[in-house]
């Protein structure tokens, strides 16, 4: 240490006190407060994250508990369904609760999705488009009521990209599940399946 002539003290090779600042701590001790917020800041992202897993595993958790495992045991013991078309008053019947058969529909056609019922069943995050058109949900990623209408949806009020999303998605339902039906417009008449045909389109999903 050092008089440098001016009443300012330092030390050899830094500068004085007067040059770094009155009062600002060392730069050493400025890296470990902004390391220690960093740390602080990813502890409390952590404690979030945990959170919402707990939250998740409170609400969804008890479908792997044994009245979950029995509902997909009953579910997966089910005749595989015959091929035949669907009113919206007649698909609303198959939402899990009524029925443990699960169906829904996307862009006219209607799945059975019961095998998925950890998604689709009445406690899956999902478990609103059970029995119902799920179209315009899937087309627009709304999880809530306003998605549902209780009418037929022809869906002309979605743009090009929405009816795309709609195509896709039926696309993967077709790949995932079984095709058991069309849904039928006001007035439609339902087409009539013989067996062969069920058991020729079955085959072809199969």
């Amino acid at each position: 240490m050092a008089d440098d002539g001016d009443g300012k003290l330092r030390t050899e090779g830094s500068g004085g006190l007067g040059e770094a600042g009155a009062g600002e701590p060392p730069a050493g001790a400025a890296a470990a407060a902004v390391a220690g917020g960093e740390m602080l800041l990813n502890v409390g992202l952590l404690a979030l994250v945990l959170l919402a897993a707990y939250r998740l595993y409170l609400r969804w958790g008890k479908r792997s508990g044994p009245g979950g495992a029995a509902q997909q045991s009953q579910a997966a013991a089910l005749p595989r369904m015959k091929r035949r078309d669907f009113s919206l008053e007649q698909l609303r019947e198959f939402d899990g609760a009524r029925n443990p058969r699960i169906l829904l529909a996307v862009n006219g056609k209607v799945f059975d999705v019961t095998k998925g019922s950890k998604f689709y069943g009445p406690e899956g995050p999902y478990g609103i488009f059970a029995g119902r058109d799920a179209s315009r949900g899937l087309a627009t990623f709304c999880l809530d009521k306003d998605a549902l209408r209780d009418e037929y949806d022809d869906l002309s009020d979605l743009n090009a990209v929405q009816m795309e999303s709609v195509r896709e998605w039926e696309m993967q339902f077709k790949e995932k599940y079984d095709y058991v039906g069309r849904l039928l417009k006001p007035g439609e008449e339902p087409s009539e399946y013989t067996d062969e045909e069920d058991t020729k389109d079955h085959t072809k999903q199969e």
